[in-house]
């Protein structure tokens, strides 16, 4: 097994200009998937509110509901950098809150790092986690969390105003000791520029090329999901067929009686039964 994926190894890989991999994970099976094909980074999105859960947004998700899935994908990850979102007003309230919801998603959950959304307005709470020794990732750009204030899931930073607001957030996320940020639907000319201004890594998902990694939700490029995805997203699999295509043949030769068949059950001794019953 190569060795553990390291936050220094998000500098090494910005300085040497290593695009870094990162992808989602919900459970231990997907986990080890995802671990195993060598990808650097797997993030426990609270995005499993809409894949996993069924809700429309993130904003139910809760400490206990991200806890649970961390829990599960630390046991399959072996060698990723494993980080973990920290849900919706589990940062908000206080640095003490903050801290103390960062410091179970490592002790409790497993996780190596925790990811915030915002900008400015949770600087505060980001350096009370780093100078607690915990790793942070901070979250640019759409920051589904705040969905319903930005007016819907809607690209950002297009004009003046709004990109010089995310460049400042950016270095002041940077500023509190983030070591990775996300931008998330940021126009690539300006994600590109806040790669080479930043000394941290970018990680982009609908920010274009220009970024220091990508990341996306594994069921979206994968096509575990019948629905239209994002335009960021390329799909590298429609699995979405295959997967209903094989559950219609369970239920067909179960119903015609050709489930299960003679190489899939159990025999016993000759006679045993006709003792028992007489």
């Amino acid at each position: 097994m190569a060795e553990k994926v390291t936050v220094a190894d998000f500098k090494r890989m910005k300085e040497e200009k290593t695009p870094i991999t990162m992808l989602t994970a919900y459970d231990y099976n997907l986990a080890r998937l995802v671990d195993a094909a060598g990808i650097d980074s797997i993030l426990v999105g609270d995005s499993l509110g809409n894949v996993v859960l069924g809700y429309e947004s993130t904003i139910p998700v809760t400490m206990e509901d991200m806890l649970h899935h961390v829990k599960a994908v630390s046991r399959g990850t072996k060698r990723a950098l494993l980080v973990a979102d920290m849900p919706f007003l589990s940062y908000h309230v206080s640095r003490e809150q903050a801290l103390t919801n960062a410091g179970r998603l490592l002790q409790e959950g497993g996780a190596q790092a925790v990811k915030l959304e915002g900008g400015r307005e949770v600087a505060g709470a980001i350096r009370a986690i780093v100078e607690a020794g915990i790793p942070v990732v901070g979250h640019l750009g759409l920051t589904p969390q705040s969905v319903n204030q930005l007016g819907g899931y809607k690209v950002q930073g297009r004009d003046e105003k709004a990109a010089r607001k995310l460049i400042d957030d950016a270095l002041a996320v940077q500023e509190a000791g983030a070591f990775a940020l996300v931008l998330e639907c940021v126009p690539e000319a300006l994600a590109t520029y806040l790669t080479k201004t930043l000394s941290i890594a970018t990680i982009g998902i609908g920010a274009g090329a220009g970024c220091d990694g990508q990341v996306l939700v594994t069921t979206d490029m994968l096509g575990l999901w019948g629905n239209q995805p994002p335009r960021f997203v390329r799909r590298f699999a429609d699995l979405n067929g295959p997967i209903r295509e094989a559950l219609e043949a369970y239920r067909s030769e179960v119903r015609s009686r050709s489930f299960p068949a003679a190489e899939h059950t159990f025999t016993m001794p000759a006679g045993v039964l006709e003792k028992i019953t007489g």
